[in-house]
């Protein structure tokens, strides 16, 4: 027994040894293994906590930066859609007037020289210093001209006729000055500017006339020439030159031109440089005339120097210049000067030019990038934090596993509940962030009072800023949504487009039209228009665009102006037709199509010519009648084929006689049972106030197709238009 107790002594009322100090050890060894295994998992918690936020940062940098190109690229689609052909839209504007000068006064050029003798012979004048700042005419000539000569004198006093008229238009349009040139080397010229004809001892200077480009193009190309971007020869401003050769029986008799200056355009061209954005404007022949750019390949160079974009050996950079001055192009990224480009263009009507934007990647990538460097600056900040807070916790938890040896099992799982239970609550809810749930909250769980509280801390401040930045780029979205209501001014503008102030002709007691157009959409693709082509021809359209909405409507706009500007050159219906037809499948790459009725009113007769481009028949009632349908010939599609032929037919309006036309929106209207409003319906509407006026005719049929289809949807664009021929008093009188 002695020997069995020599193993056990007391020290101080402390046993040691036995089965106390066994159990001891036990309880030591038993904690040392446990907080040995508890520092492990604290560990690999740790690491695969630092993994996971890594992994989680990235998909947020990911889906801030797809978020944010996907918004600029929409952002940059409309906003440049629309001030690119703004812009294409007010310079196609500036030419058109120079146009309208000189076929104005080549018209009555023309008359002039097919009848000379009934013209007097007018006086013609040289430049005066005197009238330096006043419109005046003068006439000029190329060296060595003996303006005597009985032969050039005769022609210029036959051409002073136009002195007037010549005066008038220039006073009235956007031209710096307007001239009529003769094949014999003079010209007579009417602007504001005589001082500037005289060289620095008061000579009057000569001009080459039959050597300037402008007469030149228009005698070799017998049709409207515009010049290139030139300086003019007196005033030295930078100018273009617009002319259109006069024939007398296939021969040459006069080039008639116009002048305009184009320092605005330049100035206004040179202030679109933003940031690296910037407008430019290119010609038909592939250069660049106006660019605030001095290097590169969208650069302004002289025009023996200049490149030719249409024939750049980046080819896609020709593709779009060339899709650029056929049509309004989308947007693109092509490569421009060694930098990814944004880019879009718009042809210039009249002129065949084409206004162009550019807009750098990288400059529309900036806020992308901001938002990035940001992003990054919060995640270092917070994984410099997460460190340090790691670094802390461990040197806390060596201390923890000294103190927990001494302070035992108690503290042990004290000390468990305090730093592994947070650690597994934080690692679970950071899995758990994705999708639109990526707001990291404190919980009372994690309020340690430690670095494992930082850490937490450290979490909510990162996906609070993550979050922030998301709603940021949201609110970008938010901002597409109110350019869309901007398509509400879309539907104003084409509204106006159309004929819409009725009475149309107040003046004209012998006919009586109205006409309207409801889309189906926020624009259409129907449309109609009515303009007199002379005193006594009426001319009527109706059509209907293929397919509906924003590309329909400028497929619209562009038919509408192709046929209206036919119809103005006094051609038979069959023949405007088939013009449009070959004018559109000149450049149809969409293959979009167009059907169209188009008549042509002899309002002193009621004689009415009309062709049908695959159109709905148009409705006639003559007087004392009822309305019934006209079945006439239908042709083919305006833009389904090249080559369609038209053909034409008469009908003969008496006093007292309606037409009635109208797109299919209004037979094939469709009722909540999907019944069609059809063409029996259509005949009642028509005929249940024969009597009506052409306003009341277009209400009565719209009210019975309102009836029908109650509150279903509209699909389709609804068109009307309404003719009463009265008749002229002559006709009226007869039997």
């Amino acid at each position: 027994m002695k020997e069995s107790n020599r193993s056990v002594k007391r020290i101080k009322k402390i046993l040691i040894g036995g089965i106390k100090q066994k159990i001891f050890n036990l309880v030591i060894i038993t904690i040392v293994l446990i907080m040995a295994a508890y520092s492990a998992v604290i560990l690999y918690q740790s690491s695969h906590l630092t993994d996971l936020v890594r992994e989680t940062n990235e998909s947020q940098k990911k889906s801030i930066t797809s978020i944010s190109e996907r918004t600029m690229s929409e952002i940059l689609d409309s906003n440049l859609t629309q001030s690119t052909q703004q812009q294409a839209y007010i310079a196609g504007d500036l030419f058109s007037d120079a146009v309208r000068v000189v076929h104005v006064i080549a018209d009555y050029t023309g008359k002039l020289f097919a009848d000379p003798g009934n013209y007097p012979v007018r006086e013609f004048a040289l430049p005066d210093m005197a009238k330096d700042g006043e419109i005046s005419s003068q006439v000029l000539s190329e060296e060595g001209i003996d303006l005597s000569d009985p032969v050039i004198s005769k022609k210029l006093g036959l051409i002073g006729n136009l002195t007037d008229l010549m005066t008038a238009v220039y006073a009235d349009a956007n031209v710096d000055s307007c001239y009529v040139a003769l094949p014999e080397g003079v010209m007579l010229l009417v602007d504001d500017h005589s001082g500037t004809k005289f060289d620095e001892n008061g000579k009057i200077l000569p001009i080459p006339i039959r050597e300037r480009l402008w007469y030149k193009g228009a005698a070799e190309t017998g049709k409207l020439h515009y010049t290139d971007v030139t300086t003019d020869i007196f005033t030295g401003e930078i100018s273009i030159m617009c002319s259109l050769p006069v024939y007398n029986n296939g021969q040459l008799i006069a080039v008639v031109g116009a002048d305009l200056f184009l320092n605005d355009v330049s100035k206004a061209v040179n202030n679109t440089a933003r940031s690296g954005s910037f407008i430019c404007i290119v010609n038909q022949k592939g250069h660049v005339l106006f660019s605030p750019q001095t290097e590169g390949v969208f650069s302004v160079r002289p025009e023996g120097e200049a490149k030719d974009l249409l024939s750049s050996e980046n080819t896609e950079l020709a593709a779009f210049v060339r899709d650029s001055l056929a049509k309004n192009t989308e947007l693109r990224m092509i490569e421009v000067d060694g930098e990814q480009c944004y880019v879009i263009g718009a042809p210039i009507q009249n002129v065949g030019w084409a206004v162009i934007s550019v807009v750098p990647k990288s400059l529309a990538d900036q806020p992308a990038e901001a938002m990035l460097t940001q992003f990054n600056n919060i995640q270092n900040g917070a994984i410099d934090t997460y460190k340090k807070g790691i670094a802390n916790a461990q040197i806390t938890i060596i201390v923890l596993l000294l103190a927990v040896v001494i302070v035992a099992v108690t503290a042990a799982v004290i000390l468990s509940k305090r730093i592994v239970k947070p650690l597994e609550a934080i690692t679970a809810r950071v899995r758990s962030l994705g999708g639109n749930d990526l707001q990291f909250h404190m919980e009372d769980a994690y309020r340690t009072h430690d670095e494992i509280e930082v850490l937490a801390e450290s979490f909510a401040m990162l996906s609070g800023k993550t979050v922030e930045y998301i709603a940021t780029v949201e609110r970008v979205t938010a901002e597409k949504e109110r350019i869309s209501a901007e398509l509400s001014l879309a539907t104003r503008i084409q509204a106006d487009m159309l004929p819409n102030i009725f009475p149309a002709f107040p003046g004209r007691p012998e006919f009586d039209i109205y006409a309207s157009m409801d889309p189906a959409k926020e624009v259409g693709g129907d449309f109609y228009d009515f303009f007199l082509i002379d005193d006594d021809h009426l001319c009527m359209v109706i059509a209907d665009v293929s397919g509906k909405g924003i590309p329909a409507a400028l497929f619209m706009m562009a038919s509408k102006n192709i046929l209206a500007n036919n119809a103005m050159i006094s051609k038979s219906p069959a023949q405007i037709l088939t013009d449009t037809n070959a004018a559109i499948c000149s450049n149809n790459r969409e293959q979009m199509f167009v059907t169209a009725w188009l008549g042509i009113l002899e309002i002193s007769t009621g004689n009415l010519t009309a062709a049908n481009a695959g159109h709905e028949y148009p409705v006639l009632m003559q007087p004392d009648g009822r309305f019934e349908f006209y079945k006439d010939k239908h042709g083919l599609v305006i833009g389904g084929m090249d080559g369609v032929k038209y053909k034409e037919y008469e009908i003969m309006l008496k006093p007292g006689a309606k037409l009635f036309l109208y797109t299919d929106g209004v037979p094939e209207a469709t009722n909540a049972e999907q019944e069609l409003f059809g063409s029996e319906r259509l005949l009642e509407a028509l005929n249940s106030e024969v009597s009506a006026t052409p306003e009341q005719v277009l209400e009565n049929v719209r009210a019975h197709v309102d009836a029908f289809v109650k509150q279903a949807e509209q699909f389709d664009d609804l068109t009307m238009l309404c003719l009463e021929y009265k008749g002229t008093d002559e006709l009226n009188k007869l039997p």
